[in-house]
């Protein structure tokens, strides 16, 4: 029992951390907290990555409308997410660096097929799928050039922000945010906020910490919007009742 407990604890604690804490009872050690605090940062974000989009997914779903949402906004956001992760991958950063971005991949390019559905092309949707699966599959195949990785990952900040930009400046003309969930737009805003810490921790990639700078910033851009736009959004469904009483 000890030793599954020793066992646990060494996922998060590195071994000088875990001596100094239950050793040497030197709790006040501060680069040992900050390494626990990143590590432990950096899982619950993976945990919580595991469902961040599926309400989002759930509100286009139960709706059957992706009205609001820009696929060429997903496009761009996959690429960002799809390039962080390769490149994380293939550099051998800690999975608790990056682990998520396995998950929201596979959830952004649900996102982006069902809005392709829900435009009324489910071949292209599903075209889409395919392609993406093999495009991955060679990227983090290790037959990809660290170069190109690189150069992906450096072109993720302007796409980021086109991304995002792409998105508030759908919603500024529409006047509402449409199907966008808030709850996974808040989630994406606290979780990029933690990035910051656990990749100059973790990592001490200053492109990789760049990008996650410049995501927070957009991410508290739609943010806003969400809070910005509410009443809008909760008087359209108020009058889109009305009208389905009468």
């Amino acid at each position: 029992m000890a030793d599954f407990v020793k066992g646990l604890l060494l996922s998060i604690l590195s071994q000088k951390c875990y001596d100094e804490y239950f050793l040497n009872y030197n709790f006040l050690d501060v680069p040992c907290f900050k390494s626990t605090l990143s590590k432990a940062l950096g899982i619950g974000i993976i945990a919580g990555s595991i469902l961040v989009k599926v309400p989002q997914i759930l509100k286009i779903l139960g709706s059957k409308s992706a009205e609001g949402i820009n696929v060429y906004g997903v496009y761009l956001e996959l690429f960002a997410i799809t390039a962080n992760f390769s490149y994380s991958y293939v550099m051998n950063f800690p999975f608790s660096a990056w682990g998520e971005g396995t998950f929201l991949a596979i959830q952004t390019a649900i996102i982006a097929a069902l809005v392709l559905h829900y435009g009324g092309n489910s071949l292209k949707a599903a075209t889409f799928l395919a392609v993406y699966v093999g495009l991955v599959s060679t990227l983090v195949s290790g037959y990809t050039p660290k170069d190109v990785l690189w150069s992906m990952q450096a072109i993720n900040v302007p796409i980021i922000v086109i991304a995002k930009a792409i998105q508030i400046i759908t919603n500024y003309k529409n006047g509402s945010t449409g199907q966008l969930s808030a709850v996974t737009c808040a989630l994406l805003f606290g979780g990029s906020i933690a990035r910051i810490f656990t990749s100059i921790q973790e990592t001490g990639d200053s492109i990789i910490i760049l990008t996650y700078c410049v995501s927070t910033a957009t991410n508290a851009a739609l943010v806003l919007q969400l809070f910005w736009y509410w009443n809008v959004k909760t008087t359209t469904t108020k009058n889109k009742k009305k009208k389905k009483r009468t």
